[in-house]
């Protein structure tokens, strides 16, 4: 039996390359897991924005489901654009039969061009059907502010939200600090299942080139995970990895570009 660990994304095709099934792939590639995907939408997408989604019909998707896990043995499961509520219930009703592997939920709500890809009804079932389930779920601020109703401002808000949403059943929470007010540093606040909480500090990067951050960095952890990492463990090295893929930055296209998924190896960390 092969001793590579196989892990899966669910999530949206981004033709740009950037975000998505791709950003994901690329982070398994560079963190030595065997990558496989299951598609839930496709998208017309450039680092300008989403100029169309084309969702991909239920039955295929549960399709993809029926294929993956009659052949491979998953390590992790990572999700990420899931279109609707319709898609998160058929995911949560899947995923029950196997919860003893690690969920990484990045619930993606908003493209960085400021396209809506969550509608607003599908919060709800986001929130009651699949935040339950999560190992760890990696919201953004504005992302925790659509789900818990909060208004994040300060790093007390942060905490308070991650409070919430681990009350709704996720065991491990992360809230990404990308978009706080703080001009110098990124600081992300981790709620672990045990209680513990931690601050994950990082130098800001001026740059707009951040398409995809929130993906690849949702994909590190599930690589780790897979690879029987600890939690805090996995978190810190995302955090890295993200930090690394940010700095060393590509300058592709001519809007929010992608990050650059090889930087962290070519550190040599």
């Amino acid at each position: 039996m092969s001793k590579v660990k196989e892990v899966l994304t669910i999530a949206g095709s981004d033709s740009g390359g950037g975000a998505g099934i791709q950003a994901d792939l690329k982070t398994f590639q560079e963190r030595d897991v065997f990558g496989m995907s299951i598609i839930t939408a496709v998208t017309a997408q450039n680092t300008l924005g989403v100029q169309d989604v084309h969702p991909v019909p239920l039955d295929m998707v549960r399709a993809q489901w029926d294929s993956l896990f009659s052949d491979f043995n998953i390590a992790a499961i990572k999700t990420g654009m899931l279109v609707n509520g319709e898609y998160m219930s058929l995911l949560a009703s899947l995923y029950r039969e196997y919860t003893h592997i690690p969920l990484i939920i990045d619930p993606v709500m908003i493209a960085k061009g400021g396209h809506s890809l969550m509608a607003e009804e599908s919060v709800t079932i986001m929130r009651e059907e699949l935040m339950p389930l999560a190992t760890v779920v990696t919201p953004n601020i504005p992302e925790a502010e659509a789900l818990t109703g909060l208004t994040i401002e300060i790093k007390d808000d942060m905490k308070e939200a991650a409070y919430q949403l681990k009350r709704l059943g996720s065991k491990n929470v992360v809230i990404k600090g990308g978009h706080s007010f703080d001009e110098e540093k990124a600081e992300d606040f981790l709620l672990l299942e045990d209680g513990r909480e931690l601050w994950l500090s990082s130098e800001r990067i001026p740059t707009k080139d951040t398409h995809g951050t929130g993906c690849t960095f949702a994909a590190c952890i599930a690589a780790e995970l897979a690879k029987d990492s600890n939690v805090e463990k996995a978190l810190r090295v995302a955090k890295d990895f993200i930090q690394a893929a940010i700095k060393h930055g590509l300058d592709i296209g001519n809007g929010h570009g992608p990050t650059n998924h090889w930087a962290y190896r070519k550190e040599g960390l």
